[in-house]
């Protein structure tokens, strides 16, 4: 097997099963990734602030510190992607990782293919610049709506002259949505953009994000002055 190269994506694998961390690290190795396993919450939480990953496979379920605690710490000094895995059906616990700053989740038991196809499409969306959605120019221009200003260029939302913090995911949906004020964007066009169109998973995983972008756009989630619910199809940015 090829040792992966110095500048490959570097992935950090978390789970307290070893065999099965093992199992991921191994697997991602073989497609070219740099890989670090830890396997508790504390030693997961070390490794990321030392090794600086470009995304981390972080398993809910962790002694010591659990994933949810490791994902919003991990939130405070890292815009890595973050895939959360969970053995756990129950949606609570799904919506408590993504709400906790990660950017998809994957149930147990899986396909470790899916595992490395998923990693391989969060690793082809850009770490910094514009949106594969926002519509390319010499240089665009922010987006102005209210009081909130949103720099495409330096992937900054500003509220009344105060940074809004958005995860990486958060901000890409809503800049793809800010590039076509008044449009309709349906869930799978958002995934498209945003995730990869080899994307495969829970299409609502756009609901819970627009959810978390609203919360922290305006004062009540269900104002639509921002981001309308188009029923049935997907979401409305209003014109600025």
């Amino acid at each position: 097997m090829a040792t992966p190269a110095p500048d490959s994506p570097f992935a950090l694998v978390v789970d307290d099963e070893r065999a099965l961390a093992a199992m991921v690290a191994t697997y991602l190795s073989r497609a070219g990734l740099r890989t670090a396993q830890a396997h508790t919450g504390p030693e997961a939480l070390a490794r990321a602030r030392a090794d600086d990953p470009d995304v981390v496979i972080l398993d809910l379920g962790l002694p010591g510190m659990d994933g949810v605690e490791v994902c919003r710490a991990i939130r405070t000094f890292s815009d890595c992607y973050i895939l959360m895995l969970t053995a756990r059906g129950d949606e609570v616990d799904r919506l408590l990782g993504l709400s906790a700053g990660a950017d998809d989740y994957i149930v147990k038991p899986f396909s470790i293919r899916e595992v490395v196809a998923r990693v391989q499409a969060v690793l082809r969306r850009p770490r910094s610049g514009r949106s594969s959605g926002v519509p390319h120019s010499p240089r665009q221009l922010p987006f102005l709506i209210d009081d909130i200003s949103i720099d495409f260029e330096g992937r900054e939302v500003m509220r009344a002259g105060h940074s809004i913090p958005l995860t990486r995911t958060e901000f890409d949906i809503l800049s793809a949505l800010a590039a076509r004020p008044g449009q309709v964007l349906t869930r799978r066009e958002i995934l498209d953009e945003v995730w990869n169109s080899s994307w495969v998973g829970d299409e609502h995983v756009v609901d819970v994000h627009v959810a978390h972008i609203r919360q922290k756009l305006q004062k009540r989630a269900d104002d639509p002055r921002f981001i309308a619910t188009i029923r049935g199809i997907g979401y409305r940015m209003a014109r600025g």
